[in-house]
């Protein structure tokens, strides 16, 4: 059934709000995906955002979605397809680098939350204009940072960001603290190495640290 926007943006704001950090992930092997999801929820970190950037990743949504605690979403929707294959292969939301009218079209009739990325005013005020009061800022750094992001807020104060893209424990606080800010989304409590290696008390310790010393 068709979601509505307004709906969909609530489903969205509440995965937003799950923890201060969405791990963005990579993942390379379906057979990383289930012990990989345990060691982020064990950590304290519940919304899971896997790219769409390999082969194996709608396998790996679909092996995570069967964790509980978690929400897992998928990373990277491009197209309408995607959309489809995203959701079929168990996604509970989307994430965006960007939106298109295609894109979200896709997103709604799939009933499937988008979380759609802004780098610009301009941009955040289109999808405003859609109804979308909870976005991505990215890529966060190399667009100005957390004091963009701020002075974007100014003019916008419906808009909530979760900005990616250069985003780590060393400058989280900086977004965080920001009024308009949900969560950010990083990708070093989980990086390619240590899944490759199947370190998963290390991820479990990167996911803890960064829940306890970026919660509010």
């Amino acid at each position: 059934m068709r979601q509505n926007t307004a709906a969909a943006q609530k489903k969205t704001r509440e995965v937003c709000e799950l923890a201060p950090i969405m791990p963005v992930l990579v993942v390379r092997d379906a057979v990383n995906a289930e012990p990989l999801a345990k060691a982020l929820i064990a950590g304290g970190l519940a919304a899971l955002e896997v790219t769409l950037r390999t082969p194996a990743a709608l396998d790996v949504i679909a092996a995570m979605s069967a964790v509980p605690g978690g929400v897992v979403g998928a990373g990277t929707l491009i197209t309408p397809q995607d959309v489809r294959d995203a959701k079929a292969a168990g996604a509970m939301f989307g994430v965006s680098p960007g939106a298109t009218d295609a894109l979200i079209e896709a997103c709604l009739d799939e009933d499937l939350p988008l979380l759609p990325g802004a780098a610009t005013a301009s941009e955040a005020m289109r999808l405003l204009e859609r109804g979308y009061t909870t976005q991505k800022f990215f890529p966060a750094e190399t667009s100005g940072g957390a004091a963009a992001l701020k002075a974007i807020g100014a003019p916008l104060p419906q808009i909530r960001f979760c900005p990616t893209g250069g985003v780590s424990l060393s400058n989280a606080k900086d977004y965080l603290g920001l009024s308009n800010v949900l969560c950010a989304g990083g990708s070093w409590v989980a990086p390619e190495t240590l899944v490759s290696a199947q370190a998963w008390s290390e991820i479990e310790t990167l996911a803890r640290e960064a829940k306890q010393h970026l919660s509010t």
